[in-house]
């Protein structure tokens, strides 16, 4: 089958967020097509280029959500008259009370729908996204009776800012991918995100019928609500009102919707999508790398602490370094290996905090006047000798440590389950269900229930072992590309089985073959077959032509 993969500011761009998972998962579909749709998030990604592609990737089409130049498109009086009144529709329901949840979605939907199809008329809607025309049209709706308090408050920057905002959420609108030979000629759209990534999916279910697949390793409308906290409120509402429509209309219009977690499943439901429509599939790791490391257990530093992943505030070393204060009191051989690098100015000061209060809580301890102390507590980063892999950061511990308070999936647990280590995590994110009963789970933000379930294991190299084991073959068994390869299969299979013949079926001249496609399958069923049953015997004797791809 034909699979477009909507990706945005990931793959196939080599500095991707994200990117890795979609590069496995066309890789190891290779028995089916891909043409990428890719927004790209800034012009340094586009200047560091692609990775490499497979041959099963026949076509890639990117545009910039980062910036967008006038499309000089002249609009007559019709065209500004109907782009009045969708945009004012959109407006009215940004600004409108949520009496009816429903109601509300399908108002967001007609207004979406129609801005859509103009733009298709039309060329595009940047200029008129960006119009003086919006700005109005979302200032009366704010004014209008019945408009929410917060959106009544809205002065004339916070106009300027929505507007600003929902022109690039909707530049995706204006693009040329609608077409036949476009997102219409798939067989599927699979959006690796939520929120605008799912917006040409979207566009390509309404214009051709083209089935939805939704992936969401983080919860793109929890993480609108969760940004922006120095906003003005009127902007902070209307944006919040804006992506809960998106999503709202997404969950609707998708086939299925894989949270990649029982935490983000379980905020998809809360923001509104129907439980019968999602399936769980878990990330899929390289366990490789790690087996070498996985397999000798017993080269590990029996009094060694690990903690690794990137330094910023989010993961809350403050509390392991005064946890592994406590830690020191009762084993006083421990030690305690920070590996990682800062994520930005924030992260950069944030380690600079962190190194103080580890100098701090543990001064050089020297046997003499004259000898150089040793502290226990280091900081690392990969790539330094001995540390080329994230393999020989979990080798050189047997306790690995994670003590976030904010979590999502967390990569490092499972990286440290395939190198069958222990582990002594916070509970938070997606945690407990990784970890599965094999490592040990405290509160966050507090040292000394980190410290006891430390000290515990580090005084128990039988239960180390044992619970090493089982971590390793929970991750092999939940956590492989393998699974994650084959759960996307059978996912694809499922979406197209129950989709009815959406193209007509040619024969050699371009002329459509009566009888190709049974009325059966356009009625959903089990006997619904996405490939024609019933072709005319004379009709096979001249081939159908190939479609042409690009790459």
């Amino acid at each position: 089958m034909r699979i477009g993969l909507l990706t945005e500011g990931g793959y196939p761009y080599v500095s991707g967020e994200g990117g890795l998972w979609c590069d496995r998962l066309v890789r190891g579909l290779d028995r089916h097509e891909f043409d990428v749709y890719a927004f790209s998030s800034g012009e340094a990604q586009e200047d560091a280029g692609w990775v490499p592609l497979p041959p099963q990737v026949s076509r890639v089409r990117t545009a910039p959500l980062w910036t967008a130049e006038d499309d000089g498109v002249v609009y007559g009086r019709r065209a500004r008259r109907h782009f009045a009144e969708h945009y004012a529709e959109l407006a009215a329901v940004l600004c409108a009370s949520a009496d009816s949840a429903a109601a509300e979605a399908d108002r967001f939907a007609t207004a979406l729908r129609g801005l859509a199809e103009l733009a298709r008329e039309e060329g595009g809607l940047v200029a008129a996204l960006r119009s003086e025309t919006a700005v109005r049209a979302l200032e009366r709706a704010c004014r209008a009776p019945g408009a929410r308090r917060t959106a009544r408050e809205a002065r004339v920057p916070d106009l300027l800012e929505v507007t600003a905002h929902v022109e690039r959420a909707l530049r995706p609108l204006s693009l040329d991918w609608y077409e036949e030979d476009g997102l219409g000629a798939v067989d599927l759209c699979h959006a690796a995100a939520g929120g605008v990534a799912a917006l040409p999916g979207l566009l390509a279910h309404h214009f051709f019928g083209v089935p939805l697949l939704v992936t969401e390793y983080g919860v793109r409308l929890r993480t609108h609500y969760l940004t922006r906290p120095d906003s003005p409120p009127p902007v902070r509402s209307l944006l919040a009102a804006f992506h809960r429509g998106l999503t709202a209309e997404t969950y609707r219009r998708a086939a299925f919707l894989t949270p990649g977690n029982a935490h983000a499943r379980h905020w998809q439901e809360r923001c509104g999508a129907d439980p019968a429509k999602l399936r769980t599939v878990y990330p899929g790791m390289d366990a490789a790398p790690f087996a070498e490391v996985g397999e000798s257990p017993e080269s590990a530093d029996p009094h060694t602490l690990v903690w690794a992943g990137r330094v910023e505030p989010a993961k809350d070393l403050v509390s392991l370094l005064h946890a592994f204060a406590q830690i020191r009191t009762r084993e006083p051989k421990a030690r305690l290996r920070i590996i990682g690098g800062p994520t930005g100015p924030e992260g950069a000061a944030y380690l600079g905090h962190c190194r103080a209060l580890a100098a701090h809580l543990f001064p050089d301890e020297a046997d003499g006047p004259h000898a150089v102390g040793d502290n226990p507590v280091s900081f690392e980063e990969l790539g330094g000798p001995g540390l080329e892999t994230p393999a020989h950061a979990y080798a050189g511990g047997a306790v690995t440590v994670l003590s976030s308070v904010v979590e999502g999936f967390p990569t490092g647990l499972i990286e440290a389950m395939f190198c069958a280590r222990a582990t002594v995590s916070t509970d938070v994110g997606a945690v407990v269900e990784a970890i599965g009963g094999t490592g040990l789970v405290v509160p966050p933000r507090n040292p000394r229930a980190l410290a006891e379930a430390c000290v515990s294991l580090l005084r128990d190299p039988e239960r180390r072992t044992r619970l090493g084991a089982a971590a390793r073959a929970r991750a092999l068994e939940l956590f492989t590309v393998d699974q994650n390869v084959s759960a996307f299969h059978r996912i694809y299979l499922e979406i197209v089985a129950r989709t009815p013949v959406r193209r007509p079926v040619l024969d050699g001249t371009g002329d459509p073959l009566p009888f190709a496609a049974p009325a059966e399958a356009h009625v959903p069923g089990h006997w619904t077959d996405p490939t024609p049953r019933a072709v005319p015997t004379w009709a096979l004797e001249t081939p159908v032509p190939a479609t042409e791809t690009v790459r």
